[in-house]
Order: structure tokens, then C-alpha cells, then sequence
């Protein structure tokens, strides 16, 4: 992943560094595993620990094995036998590569869930402030792009709220399904190996055993991960994309934070761009591709091939990355959202009280009218206010068939703004729980 879309912890989680002490923590695991069922010294296994323990893996020197070997593991078990010394006969008894690369894999998909667990509650807090900031403040709902009925801010916001407390929980279980551990060996037999290995490693490194490994882990488990990972991109992008409808010059309800110093365009000095959501939008797109060759990758043949392997890693370390820094700079477009509740009420008012349509149809059918004949009149008196020729209460005022109906005060009542928020605080608790 390039630098410019990436964050520190995450991206220290596909270091090889990192992955080269992970493949250290499965085979010492292991050979300790072993030496307590009685298959190799414990003597033995205590000298790798101590000698592995505080050991620096030099990738250059793995590197430069694997050019000769053309065997990721082969070359980090050869690295490591010139640190440990001729003990390290004594790892990888009975285990295969896939058991290392598989449990690592995991290892680190469940450490990159628990920081994208975290990008979302950040995230949540900041939606959850704002939402409540801006609770009643009166905006216009659109269907279609279209002024529809007025809602409030807050209420845009506790749907984003509501959608990424789904998004959560779905990281949260996805993260347990991929949390699996494999030491079975070639074939997934435990033919050359106890599966009490298995269960020990697993424990130690946070996993549970994998029920049934065909020599890999089955990568059902793994596109269900990246697919949620898919469906997190999606809300961002959904809650982007409203922003930077908002932020448009005709409409201008919300506008990403500007900056002292900040430059919109290299042309036209007046610019101010919704930059930060447009690049979530590319950055969404990018997420979510990442989930069709995870879906791709569960068929494979019979045990196992490694046409999964190239895939995952690319996928595994872009994906995360993407998603976690995608989820940081949304939480800071949201944090620092510049909100303008004045022109929301003007964009409201817009178009002559049209936006109150509803309440004088469900009116005039309550007053007696049929619905058809009701949606005639109001529909007859909306489509001048479209073309600009005057004020809907006022031509609901002077049309007859309408007074025949309806009171003056009656056609008032039905303007009545408050009327569309009587229900925001059942909303809100439906949302955010009781106050």
C-alpha cells in the first residue's frame, strides 16, 4: 500500500518484521507443544525460545535463502537455524508450510479487525456528538435529488450512526470467523503430528483450532472477511457522498472543514473542494474490489493449491490499510464538518411550501375528500408554485374546491414545521438508547 493512504499501526501489521515474528511465535508454539507431549526435548524447545525470543530476523538475509530456495519458509527455517543453533531440528516436526503461513495470516487479519473495530467506535463518537449537536436543527429530506418532506440534521446522522454500529458488529464477527489456527500438516491429516499441537498453538495465539484444514484453512472463512470489509467501504462512501452533495454550490448545507492556507484549486483561487470525501469515495471503490478474488479464492483444488496465495498478499495488506485509514479520515470529516443551519432553512423554504404537500392531502381525505379528488387539488396548486407563479397556502387559499374542504386555519395547520419532528426523540432512542 502507498504511503500517502496508510497509518502506522496498521501497516506495521504486514511488515516482515511483523511476519517473520509471527512465523517465530507458530513454530516455537509448536515445538514447545511438542516437547510437553514427549516428541522432542523440552531442553531443545527451551533453546529456541531463548535464542529466538529477543532475535532480530534479518529480512535481507531471509531474502537473499529464498533467491537460492524459491521457499518463503524453507528460507526463514534456514535464518533461523543459524540463530538457534542445532536445536532447530526440532521445529516444524510434522508441520507443513501452510500451517505457519495459514495461522499467520490469521493472526494478522484478527489484529488488523481489532484496529478497524476501533477506527469505528472513533468514528461512531464522532457522528454520535454531531447528531446530537444538530438533533432538531431543520434540513429538507430529497428522494430522487428532490425536495421531498423536511427532516433534521441529526437525523441524516443517526442513520450514518445506526449503519456503522451494524458495520461493528459485522468487523466483530468477522473477526471471530477468520480467527482460526492451523497445524495439521501436509494434507490436513495430523498424520506426522498430534492435533494437542493444534490446540496449544491456537490458545497461545488467540485462535481457535480449525475444525477441518485441507492442508490450508478454507477461504470461505476469509472472503466473509474481506466482503465485510467491503460492505465498511460502502457506508463511508455513503456517508461521503451525502456530504459532498451537501457541500455543492446550489445546495451548500454542509461543506468539509477548509483549512488556513488550504489551496481548492490550482486555476481558480475562490474554490473550496470536498477533497477528503471524494478521495473516500476512490478509496471505497478500491475496498470493495478487493472482495471479489477473496470470493474467488475458496475454490481451489482438492487439499489445496496456492493460487490463494499471491491474492492474499496483496489483499490482505492493502485492504485493511485502505479501510483503516478511509474510516480515520471520515471520522475527521465528520469531526470538523462545517454545518449551516441557516441555509438549510432557506433550501427549506425554497420551494414555496411544496414540501407540505402530504399533510394537505392526508387533510382534505380526512376532511371528506376522496383520495384521487384530494391529490387533484393539491397537485392543481403545486405545479405553479414548480413554475414560480406564487405561494402554495396562498393558492390553496383561493382555490374554492379546497375551502369547500378545509378551513383557512385548517390549510395553515398543515405548514406547520414542528409537526415533522414529534417523533425525533423516539428516533434518537431507537438509535442511541435512552437518554
Amino acid at each position: 500500500m502507498i504511503p500517502r493512504y496508510s497509518r502506522p499501526e496498521m501497516t506495521a501489521i504486514w511488515s516482515p518484521e511483523t511476519r517473520f515474528r509471527i512465523w517465530f511465535e507458530i513454530e516455537a508454539h509448536a515445538t514447545s507443544a511438542l516437547a510437553e507431549i514427549g516428541v522432542v526435548p523440552k531442553e531443545a524447545a527451551d533453546i529456541v525460545w531463548e535464542k529466538g525470543r529477543e532475535a532480530v530476523f534479518d529480512v535481507a538475509r531471509i531474502d537473499e535463502i529464498e533467491a537460492v530456495t524459491k521457499h518463503d519458509v524453507i528460507a526463514f527455517l534456514t535464518h533461523l537455524a543459524e540463530i538457534v543453533g542445532p536445536e532447530a531440528r526440532f521445529v516444524h516436526q510434522g508441520m507443513t508450510s501452510s500451517d505457519v503461513l495459514d495461522t499467520c495470516l490469521n493472526v494478522q487479519l484478527v489484529r488488523a479487525a481489532d484496529i478497524l473495530t476501533k477506527d469505528v467506535d472513533a468514528l461512531l463518537a464522532a457522528i454520535k456528538r454531531r447528531a446530537f449537536e444538530h438533533k432538531l436543527t431543520p434540513t429538507i429530506g430529497r428522494s430522487h435529488g428532490i425536495h421531498a418532506e423536511p427532516v433534521t440534521f441529526g437525523l441524516k446522522l443517526a442513520q450514518a450512526y445506526a449503519e456503522f454500529e451494524r458495520n461493528r458488529a459485522r468487523l466483530v464477527a468477522a473477526r471471530e470467523e477468520v480467527a482460526t489456527c492451523a497445524i495439521s500438516g501436509a494434507v490436513g491429516t495430523f498424520a506426522n503430528i498430534d492435533p494437542r499441537v493444534e490446540v496449544y498453538v491456537a490458545k497461545a495465539m488467540g485462535l481457535s483450532p480449525e475444525p477441518v484444514s485441507t492442508q490450508v484453512i478454507p477461504r470461505d472463512r476469509h472472503a466473509m472477511f474481506f466482503a465485510t470489509l467491503g460492505v465498511v467501504a460502502s457506508s463511508v462512501e455513503r456517508l461521503s457522498i451525502e456530504i459532498r452533495h451537501l457541500q455543492r454550490t446550489e445546495v451548500l448545507e454542509a461543506e468539509e472543514f477548509f483549512s488556513e492556507g488550504q489551496k481548492g484549486s490550482s486555476a481558480m483561487p475562490h474554490k473550496r473542494n470536498p477533497v477528503l470525501t471524494e478521495n473516500l469515495t476512490g478509496l471505497a471503490r478500491m475496498v470493495r474490489s478487493f472482495a471479489l478474488p477473496a470470493m474467488e479464492n475458496v475454490a481451489l483444488w482438492h487439499e489445496r493449491d496456492i493460487s490463494h496465495s499471491s491474492v492474499e498478499r496483496m489483499i490482505g495488506p492493502d485492504a485493511t490499510i485502505t479501510l483503516d485509514f478511509a474510516l480515520a479520515r471520515l471520522t475527521g470529516v465528520v469531526d470538523k464538518l462545517l454545518i449551516y443551519p441557516e441555509q438549510m432553512r432557506r433550501n427549506l423554504d425554497r420551494l414555496g411550501g411544496l414540501v407540505h404537500s402530504q399533510r394537505v392531502l392526508l387533510a382534505l381525505t380526512q376532511g371528506g375528500s376522496s383520495r384521487e379528488d384530494a391529490y387533484r387539488l393539491v397537485q392543481r396548486n403545486a405545479m405553479p408554485v414548480w413554475r414560480g407563479e406564487g405561494e402554495f397556502l396562498a393558492l390553496l387559499k383561493a382555490d374554492p374546491e379546497v375551502n369547500a374542504v378545509l378551513k383557512p386555519e385548517e390549510i395553515e395547520a398543515c405548514f406547520d414545521l414542528g409537526y415533522h419532528f414529534k417523533h425525533v426523540d423516539t428516533i434518537f432512542e431507537r438509535v442511541f438508547g435512552a437518554a
